[in-house]
């Protein structure tokens, strides 16, 4: 995940007090909501998503989430009210699907065998996704806070460590079968394929945003291997380990921009990975003055399987710029940007007393867009 916290430095070209009849009436209208979920499935014509039993069309129109630039687990356990909170006003705004990303470090108390306390709380969240009537984007297998990364898992050679990864994957597809809430299983944010050897325990980039560090090497050296086969064989090895126990639940991986000019060739080519996934997402975030390139390399994710852009926000561009590329992307079927503990209102109240930071006025403005364009987009 691209985690936007600019108190620290700005992501560079790629890369969170309601009043109480506010909270009461999203609650209530969540419940509803959620009597009604229906997993979500890809259409018959292979471009979008519909609701598995009624059929109806959905739009993933959503946020990444995270609170006041901290990681879910840093406080699901301790602030459980925190997270209720949130939940509720992302739907309050119009989110009907929550970006959730999981560190591999948390759930893996060893390489083949998962902390069943994670587990747990992540029963939790699937319970309050399905009581606000939220869907999840179940991101796995992040290593953002390297300190967090247990030493043994780094230490493994490219197969045990993608058994090791299969075996989370197992593991929380197993936890959240049963639950109509999971939109889909993302088996990585944003991985990448080195175009020649790399250091032992060497699987980072080394780039730090915020104190994360969001890229991870599939593996340590192609071997003479072309980088797209690498990749394809890590796709299927994981999407197969998803679906040994949730057969029927939407699987998809975060992808860089594939883009020369922008500098992202991961090796996870669309094409390539896509008839093991079922559908594509990927990150865009529009340059200033360039919205015309952002919407020519989102054409180059349109291979024949639904399109959701799962991260984006008006980042090293102004929020018309942002509206004018969403509203510019019709390969797209979903688009998610982020949120990060903060309401609109809350925002509001700090700009009116001039506390208002520079990357707050940014959330300021992509939320009221967010509420702006969620009619049209979720298909409302």
């Amino acid at each position: 995940m691209t985690r936007i916290r600019f108190s620290a430095a700005s992501r560079p070209r790629h890369i969170s007090v309601i009043s109480v009849l506010s909270v009461v009436s999203v609650v209530v209208w969540g419940a509803v909501t959620a009597r009604a979920m229906e997993r979500i499935v890809v259409d018959k014509a292979g471009h979008g998503f519909v609701l598995e039993k009624s059929r109806r069309e959905f739009h993933p129109w959503g946020l990444n989430y995270g609170n006041h630039g901290r990681l879910i687990e840093d406080f699901w356990n301790s602030e459980w009210s925190t997270v209720e909170t949130d939940f509720t006003e992302m739907k309050r705004i119009g989110a009907n699907v929550v970006r959730v990303h999981l560190q591999f470090g948390k759930f893996m108390i060893a390489a083949d065998r998962a902390n069943s306390k994670e587990l747990d709380r992540l029963a939790k969240l699937l319970d309050l996704a399905e009581r606000t009537g939220i869907y999840l984007d179940l991101t796995g297998l992040a290593c953002y806070r390297t300190a967090d990364v247990p030493g043994w898992y780094d230490a493994l050679s490219q197969s045990d460590r993608w058994k090791a990864q299969g075996a989370f994957w197992e593991a929380v597809a197993d936890r959240c079968r049963e639950s109509p809430a999971v939109f889909c299983y993302d088996l990585m944010n944003e991985p990448f394929v080195p175009g020649g050897p790399r250091k032992p325990g060497d699987w980072y980039s080394g780039h730090l945003l915020g104190g994360y560090d969001f890229i991870q090497f599939v593996t340590l050296d192609p071997a003479g291997r072309p980088r797209e086969d690498v990749a394809r064989d890590w796709t299927r090895k994981m999407a197969k380990a998803v679906r040994r126990k949730d057969p029927s639940r939407l699987v998809t991986v975060g992808l860089l921009p594939w883009s020369k000019e922008w500098g992202f060739l991961s090796g996870f080519v669309p094409e390539k990975i896509a008839p093991d996934i079922d559908f594509i997402s990927v990150h865009i975030y529009p340059e200033k003055g360039k919205v015309d390139g952002a919407v020519e390399v989102l054409k180059k994710f349109a291979v024949g399987k639904p399109v959701v852009i799962e991260e984006t926000f008006p980042l090293a561009c102004g929020i018309d710029e942002l509206k004018s590329f969403i509203e510019r992307s019709p390969q797209a079927s979903g688009w998610l940007g982020h949120y990060d503990g903060q309401s609109p209102q809350e925002l509001s109240r700090l700009r009116d007393e001039g506390k208002l930071t520079l990357g707050q006025a940014m959330y300021l403005d992509w939320l009221r867009l967010f509420e702006k364009l969620g009619p049209k987009h979720r298909g409302d």
